[in-house]
C-alpha cells in the first residue's frame, strides 16, 4: 500500500512528512528541530544513522546517510579509490568518508525550489536509496579496508548483484 493512502501531503513541511514516514515503518527517530530529524534505519549489514534537514534558504531537503568506519591509515588511499568507483555507479547521491570523525557517509540533496513539495513516497524512496546503496557498497568498503583487496575487486562484489537467499 502506497504512503499516500496514509499520509497528506498538500502544504506539509517535509520535515513532518519524513517524521510520519519514520512512524509508518516503526523507525526510531528524534525530532532536533523544526527543521530536522535523525533516525535509525536497520539494513542487513548495519543500522544507519540518518539526518534529513530542510533549508528555505535554499529550498533543499538534505540526507546524510552515516555508519562507522575506521580504517587502518595505510588503506585510506585504497578507500577512497573505492569511493570514487562506487560514486561512478550512483545516478543520485555520492559517498564520502568523513575522516575525523570516522564516518562513512551517504548524501543527497533534493531540491524543491518554486515551492515545489516533495511527496511522501518521494521521501521514502529517498531514504530507501540511502540504506539500499549503503547496504551495497558496504561489504566493498569493507574487503577494501581489511582484506586488502583493490577497489576494482572489491566494487565488483556490489555491481555483482545476488539474487534469493541460501
Amino acid at each position: 500500500m502506497a504512503l499516500t493512502e496514509h499520509i497528506p501531503s498538500d502544504e506539509i513541511h517535509p520535515i513532518d512528512l519524513v517524521e510520519h514516514i519514520a512512524e509508518h515503518h516503526e523507525w526510531e527517530f528524534d525530532r532536533i528541530a523544526d527543521d530536522q530529524i535523525a533516525m535509525a534505519v536497520e539494513g542487513q549489514w548495519r543500522t544507519y544513522s540518518i539526518t534529513l534537514a530542510w533549508s528555505a534558504y535554499d529550498e533543499t531537503l538534505r540526507l546524510i546517510c552515516t555508519f562507522e568506519m575506521e580504517p587502518p591509515e595505510e588503506r585510506v588511499g585504497a578507500l577512497y579509490e573505492a569511493l570514487n568507483r562506487a560514486n561512478d555507479l550512483c545516478w543520485a547521491g555520492a559517498f564520502t568518508y568523513w575522516a575525523e570523525q570516522k564516518l562513512m557517509v551517504w548524501r543527497y540533496g533534493l531540491v524543491l525550489a518554486g515551492e515545489q513539495v516533495a511527496g511522501p513516497d518521494q521521501l521514502d524512496t529517498m531514504i530507501r536509496a540511502a540504506v539500499t546503496n549503503a547496504e551495497r557498497f558496504y561489504p566493498a568498503f569493507q574487503l577494501v579496508t581489511w582484506a586488502e583487496r583493490s577497489a576494482d575487486e572489491a566494487i565488483q562484489v556490489a555491481i555483482a548483484e545476488a539474487y534469493g537467499r541460501a
